[in-house]
């Protein structure tokens, strides 16, 4: 499991992971994750078009932690890209209402800043 992160602008952040995020997928980027994506006022998005396998643990990791964004006036999105298996789990599941997931990395953009 991998994560990398570009600070676009000062309250704007891309965070890409890429692997499985299955358990031990999770326990690896778990810390650094948070770190991250909870940071005060950021606007983020997250790029899980790397991502090989999408396990309740993972979907758990980016519930908690677009939560513990918004309280602290942030905000996160989701970019799936054409990663169909990410997309369709989000929506079986329901995130996508939870948490705005865009195939378009533009449209993500655009709803993580605006």
């Amino acid at each position: 499991m991998a994560i990398e992160f570009d600070d676009v602008s000062e309250t704007f952040r891309k965070i890409r992971l890429s692997g499985r995020l299955d358990i031990p997928g999770t326990e690896a980027i778990s810390i650094k994750f948070s770190s991250l994506s909870t940071t005060q006022g950021k606007r983020v998005v997250v790029d899980l078009t790397g991502i090989t396998f999408l396990a309740s643990v993972g979907i758990r990791e980016l519930i908690t932690n677009a939560k513990a964004l918004q309280l602290r006036q942030g905000k996160m999105v989701i970019f799936v890209g054409d990663n169909a298996p990410v997309a369709k789990t989000l929506e079986t599941t329901g995130i996508d209402t939870l948490i705005p997931v865009f195939a378009d990395a533009n449209e993500a953009d655009q709803a993580a800043v605006g």
